[in-house]
């Protein structure tokens, strides 16, 4: 076999598990008041729609069963 004169670009998948930087990440940034309180009134807002959409939609989509039914003086035979 012939053998590669030239590097390899990149890293083996074996190197990769071996390697460790000793650079350390920055740490998150932590959220603002503004930011948790824009979430909270966001995540409540789809929330209470979500409901009213369900407590509008249920009333809409049971069929009454306590409505007479009607019936046309003309079937009466009278």
């Amino acid at each position: 076999m012939f053998r590669r004169r030239e590097p390899v670009p990149f890293a083996f998948p074996t190197e990769v598990d071996t390697f460790r930087s000793n650079v350390t990440p920055p740490s998150p940034r932590r959220a603002s008041f503004g930011e948790i309180a824009g979430r909270g009134l966001l995540g409540l807002t789809i929330v209470s729609g979500l409901v009213g959409a369900l407590i509008l939609g249920v009333p809409a989509l049971s069929t009454p069963s306590d409505t007479p039914v009607q019936q046309s003086q003309a079937s009466q035979g009278h």
